[in-house]
């Protein structure tokens, strides 16, 4: 491992992550190195890690190497690996045109999730094609203290669980993962939203994120919200045969979804670097023990 590792921060909508560059795998990522590197006292802080590899340099990624030239390692807070995270994509995307690896326009990307289209417009907006929703059949329930709500189990290659209540302070803290039944619903566990209206077509939300606690935003969190939104409201664009588009407001800001009719969801939002710099490798290992 060398002295010095590079790094940036970055954050979308305030989800926030630490950036290492790393095209050719060289730098271990272990669960304890994320987690020192995210304590947001201890370490640099953030919500995960975006490791930024080339596909045909990562063994999970090198299938996709011929359509995607860069893959997103993406990693929990806790150091947890992911499969997806929608922010992420935006804030890594803005990486790659940070340093001269892309350009306003199309970009393709590889992740767990697979391969996801990016389009980097000149107004610094960033839409990310996430892939389609799907709706697990079966009743889910969450719990905050002595309250329950359904939930509308959505996975965006990432499980979700959205409640509808009437207030956002129904959440709680949010420090600890909320209770779901059945537990069979999600056996990895899951990302929860919860969820009220602001408008026609326009909901505000608040995240647990799992591996992450409470974030100040989640993309495929906001896309399975606006999915789960229009579904409650009657709103099917393959059946209708015209786009549905929410808005979502976050803590950190807001993001729009549109699905379209053939299942397509479309996330736009902000993606800002605000940070560069070095870790300290010796430190590193010192904090990873």
């Amino acid at each position: 491992m060398s002295t010095r590792i590079a790094f940036l921060k970055g954050h979308g909508t305030e989800n926030d992550f630490v950036i290492i560059p790393d095209p050719e795998n060289a730098v271990e990522l272990s669960p304890a190195a994320v987690a020192a590197l995210c304590d947001r006292r201890a370490g640099i802080g953030g919500d995960g890690v975006l490791h930024v590899v080339r596909a045909a340099a990562h063994p999970e990624a090198r299938e996709m190497a011929a359509e995607a030239e860069w893959f997103m390692d993406y990693r929990n807070g806790d150091g947890s690996v992911a499969e997806m995270c929608g922010n992420g994509v935006r804030v890594f995307a803005r990486y790659l045109q940070h340093a001269g690896h892309a350009t306003e326009g199309d970009l393709t990307l590889a992740t767990r999730g697979g391969l996801k289209t990016v389009h980097i417009a000149k107004d610094g907006d960033i839409t990310v094609g996430m892939g389609r929703a799907r709706l697990p059949e079966g009743d889910v329930t969450v719990r905050v203290g002595e309250r329950e709500w359904p939930a509308r189990n959505v996975n965006m290659g990432n499980p979700h669980a959205v409640a509808f209540v009437d207030d956002l302070a129904d959440a709680g803290d949010l420090l600890s993962p909320p209770p779901f039944r059945p537990a069979a619903a999600y056996p990895d566990g899951v990302n929860v939203e919860f969820v009220v209206d602001r408008g026609p077509r326009h909901v505000a939300m608040r995240v647990h994120e799992r591996g992450s606690g409470e974030t100040r935003s989640c993309g495929t969190g906001a896309c399975a919200v606006a999915v789960a939104a229009a579904r409650r409201d009657g709103a099917d664009p393959a059946a209708a045969g015209t786009p549905v588009t929410y808005r979502v407001d976050v803590p950190g800001g807001t993001l729009v979804i549109t699905e379209r009719p053939d299942g397509e969801i479309e996330m736009t939002g902000p993606a800002v670097l605000v940070a560069e710099g070095e870790i300290d490798t010796e430190w590193l290992e010192t904090a990873v023990g």
